[in-house]
């Protein structure tokens, strides 16, 4: 019995041993080691392990030049990945620490553009969409005669065309079930878009989804 205990205590320092051991070979590695680590786990779709190693690069080597460019690829990844929420705070956390005026602008369009491209309901993501048409306002004010300026406009139009359809679908709702105070109050918001329904030619089917394609 007493050499049983004494072997499972023994296995058990080993273990505690060789996990400290593993974390402490998990230090001190250089920039590029890290990089590399990001630039892989990238490449294997493991986003989990590479913000994990975005964190390690952060903490160890605050200065490297290789921190901005790990962001950015952190960023296109959880982009490409549909994961936009991630993908923003990567954004933002480039502006924060490093965007130059050419590097900010291009972090705040691919901001506009990932938020678009997380609109997958309108009928559930209307804040989403009202957030993302001012955000491409705000990038329109804040980066006048952008190369950017022509994409972030036609992402202005779609939503405008996306709130306008949304607002007609739910007045005829209404119209049609005799709630007819309710039907004016969402055709009234059509008044003030900046467009008209004459500006649209609806899609054979599937209209809501197709304008965010």
């Amino acid at each position: 019995m007493k050499k049983t205990i004494l072997t499972t205590v023994a296995m058990s320092i080993i273990f505690v041993g060789c996990t400290k051991s593993e974390d402490v070979s998990q230090n001190n590695k250089s920039a590029l080691y890290w990089y590399k680590k990001i630039s892989t786990e990238v490449g294997n779709y493991n986003l989990d392990k590479a913000d994990s190693y975005y964190l390690s690069l952060k903490s160890e080597h605050i200065r490297t030049p290789l921190l901005p460019a790990s962001i950015m690829m952190l960023a296109q990844a959880h982009m490409h990945e549909e994961e936009y929420l991630l993908s923003n705070f990567y954004f933002d956390e480039y502006n924060k620490r490093f965007a130059t005026r050419t590097g900010r602008e291009y972090a705040d369009y691919m901001k506009v553009k990932s938020a678009f491209l997380g609109i997958t309901d309108v009928n559930k993501d209307q804040k989403l969409m009202l957030d993302t048409v001012n955000s491409a306002t705000s990038f329109l004010y804040r980066h006048p005669n952008s190369p950017y300026e022509p994409l972030v406009n036609t992402i202005l139009v779609r939503l405008h065309m996306s709130q306008y359809l949304l607002n007609e679908n739910i007045a005829g709702l209404y119209s049609r079930v005799g709630k007819d105070k309710a039907s004016k109050i969402y055709r009234d918001k059509n008044k003030n878009s900046p467009l008209n329904m004459q500006d649209i030619s609806l899609p054979k089917k599937g209209f809501f989804s197709k304008l965010l394609d």
